[in-house]
């Protein structure tokens, strides 16, 4: 910010006179005066010849009124330039990317403690379609459409996309069971129901959570047939071949014809905000108002 005593000095220039300024800056004529004095004493120049007509301006005093006029002018369009790029970073909204695979329901189980943190962030949702090659860009490229995407992930995951991971929960590893399979009925599922039967499990290295469960049913006599990523193609080849596909809770409503169970076991896996290493202003202040939520909820506040 520029010296107030410029804006006196200008406005007494162009009033011609201490009272009309003071009128016109709604001070008093003495403190107008006491601004001009402390003004030319510091510069060390007159800028106004005093006579028995009024104030005039010095050859000085001229050229000060020039230079001070593209002070106080370049000094506002600086404090504007600055307080538009802050507005636009404060109201610019959090681009969440979502799909059949990937909803943003989560928003839902924590956006009212997001906004007892900051009611100033906003949220646009960015649809799209969850294909091998989208969902290996996407997660590539995070902060240029897309800024945050809901998802499963263990450290191999995130160091193969170039993302980092915000954690939520760990999702508990369950069976969508197609409606004309024999366990379509049993309301909860153990390895040993699964002996000598199919099941789809994601391929091996994609996550080494599921890896291990995939030893274990191995192990215990289960078929295990590969799929390459959690789609609606996945889906609906569970449905079609009659087979139960092992997935998480939260996608009860993937498929018509197939419907969550829970299994009798220990595996989960880690579900967060997967965003960029170098997230902008908004998705950082929402990354880290997600994690002081959690710590909350697990300090049982």
């Amino acid at each position: 910010m520029y010296n107030p005593q410029l804006a006196t000095f200008i406005s007494v220039a162009e009033n011609g006179s201490f009272t009309k300024a003071a009128d016109a800056l709604y001070i008093t004529p003495t403190a107008v005066m006491k601004q001009i004095n402390t003004l030319e004493e510091r510069l060390g120049v007159t800028l106004f010849a005093r006579t028995n007509h009024g104030l005039q301006l010095t050859e000085a005093g001229e050229s000060f009124l020039q230079d001070a006029r593209y002070i106080v002018d370049y000094s506002d369009k600086a404090v504007k330039k600055a307080q538009e790029i802050d507005n636009k970073d404060k109201l610019q909204s959090i681009r969440v990317g979502t799909s059949i695979m990937t909803p943003a329901k989560f928003l839902l189980d924590v956006w009212s403690d997001i906004q007892k943190f900051n009611q100033r962030l906003k949220i646009e949702l960015i649809p799209f379609d969850n294909t091998p090659i989208n969902s290996v860009e996407i997660l590539k490229n995070l902060g240029k459409h897309i800024d945050i995407v809901a998802g499963l992930y263990d450290e191999s995951f995130l160091e193969e996309r170039g993302c980092k991971a915000a954690h939520l929960c760990d999702k508990r590893l369950s069976f969508a069971i197609p409606v004309t399979h024999s366990l379509y009925s049993k309301s909860e599922i153990v390895i040993d129901d699964l002996k000598g039967k199919s099941v789809f499990l994601i391929r091996k290295n994609w996550n080494e959570y599921i890896d291990e469960l995939r030893e274990d049913l191995i192990a215990s006599g289960v078929e295990v047939k590969d799929f390459d990523m959690f789609n609606l193609g996945a889906f609906n080849r569970a449905a079609q071949e009659n087979t139960p596909i092992i997935t998480v809770d939260g996608w009860e409503d993937v498929h018509p014809l197939l419907k969550i169970v829970p299994a009798n076991w220990r595996y989960r896996i880690p579900f967060g905000i997967l965003y960029s290493p170098t997230p902008s202003k908004q998705v950082k202040e929402f990354i880290n108002i997600l994690k002081d939520i959690n710590i909350g909820r697990r300090g049982g506040i």
